[in-house]
């Protein structure tokens, strides 16, 4: 990974939606010289995607929880978790706790039904979120 393509990859988290002929001009390279770099960089997945950032509130889903899981049913738990639409993340983790799941919902209630239905599979710690911050930083 040369100085090139670290900024490269700094300008894209920042604005994903930056056309070629500006990150060009950003690197001091050509449109198809920075378009074959990024290419590269998509093939070799080291660029994974592109998305949006969504304010939650914004789109009436004000609850953020964080939710730190014991369980020895892993794979079980995994699965619950990549079905329900509630869980946006779901890490694996050392230590005590198996994982760390992140929620996003409408409502305290729904959050409520997520711990209860999660305990079939271990034992959840839940932290609500106040607020973020250090919002997702460019690696």
């Amino acid at each position: 990974m040369d100085p090139i393509n670290r900024q490269i990859l700094t300008i894209l988290q920042e604005d994903g939606r930056v056309s070629m002929t500006v990150l060009g001009k950003k690197v001091s390279l050509s449109v198809p010289a920075v378009t074959e770099r990024v290419r590269k960089m998509e093939d070799q997945g080291i660029i994974k995607g592109y998305k949006a950032e969504i304010d939650n509130v914004k789109i009436d889903k004000p609850v953020q929880a964080f939710i730190l899981m014991k369980t020895h049913r892993c794979s079980a738990f995994r699965e619950y978790c990549k079905v329900n639409p509630l869980v946006i993340e779901c890490h694996r983790l050392t230590g005590e706790y198996s994982y760390l799941v992140k929620i996003v919902t409408e409502s305290n209630e729904l959050l409520e039904g997520f711990i209860d239905s999660s305990m079939e599979y271990g034992e959840p710690l839940t932290m609500m979120n106040l607020s973020s911050p250090v919002p997702d930083k460019v690696i």
